[in-house]
């Protein structure tokens, strides 16, 4: 059977060298402009228009008919969406798997709700790929990646979060400590799939400290690491080389976050996907 890994743009991804991917994008809507998270998303303008508004800002997922479209006539799907602690996204994705099945009776669709977002759903999108390159089934793919869905987790340090604020996700008062005298927020995806904060941290080098404990007191012990950031670079860098020192061998990618995980990271912000 011929396959297709399906991922939402929260994922931070667009391609997949070798794969058969394709992505649905996130939209960022703010002072009555729409910023699709697509690779031509300009993300400078979609970042200032966020820190110049006073108004409440929002995302909306991709629809079921998007993911119909990416789904295209492939057997084997694999759909990987954002939490639906934050999106419907994953939603939509099981809504086009029930009119796909019932269109093509023969097909296999499996979505996966990752509980996460950016860099965790990133490995597993990476993780899916490898199992059909080594030939499994799809039933043989199913159990495997769910199986390794429960050993990586995601934890995230945050310049600010204003755009949580306004939409409720984060308590205000929360929200106007970060970013003051340098505090950054460190914290994780819960099990639920929600955003849990664990540390208030004054300072880059501290929040860079707290973070990469975060991962070790959660099972880190030298697994695979995704980095994304929201023009950071440094900070990513700065991290990758304090993991390097302790595990040389691991295995460690950085890339930008597009635009839905920029909504949330905000400027300065950090995401890392890894594995326990």
């Amino acid at each position: 059977m011929n396959y297709k890994i399906i991922a939402d743009s929260a994922a931070n991804l667009y391609e997949l060298n070798d794969t058969p991917f394709s992505f649905v994008p996130l939209t960022v809507r703010c002072e009555g402009k729409e910023f699709i998270d697509t690779p031509a998303l300009n993300l400078d303008e979609m970042l200032s228009t966020l820190r110049a508004t006073k108004e409440s800002s929002s995302s909306s997922c991709p629809n079921m008919q998007n993911w119909l479209e990416a789904f295209g006539d492939a057997e084997e799907i694999y759909a990987v969406a954002i939490t639906g602690g934050l999106s419907g996204s994953f939603n939509a994705a099981m809504q086009a798997k029930k009119e796909f099945e019932e269109l093509h009776p023969s097909s296999k669709v499996h979505v996966i709700d990752t509980l996460s977002a950016g860099p965790e759903m990133a490995l597993i999108v990476e993780e899916i790929a490898q199992l059909k390159k080594e030939g499994l089934s799809f039933e043989e793919t199913v159990e495997r990646i769910t199986a390794y869905s429960q050993s990586t987790k995601l934890a995230f340090c945050l310049e600010s979060v204003q755009n949580f604020a306004r939409n409720g996700r984060i308590n205000p008062a929360v929200a106007k400590l970060v970013g003051v005298l340098g505090i950054r927020i460190v914290g994780r995806a819960s099990a639920e799939g929600t955003l849990e904060q664990k540390h208030l941290c004054r300072g880059a080098q501290k929040g860079l400290l707290a973070l990469h404990q975060e991962m070790k007191d959660r099972g880190f012990k030298g697994g695979a690491v995704r980095i994304h950031h929201c023009r950071n670079a440094h900070a990513a860098e700065t991290l990758r080389d304090a993991i390097l020192k302790e595990h040389p061998s691991c295995a460690i990618e950085i890339r930008p976050c597009g635009g839905l995980c920029s909504f949330y990271a905000e400027e300065g912000g950090l995401l890392v996907g890894y594995e326990t």
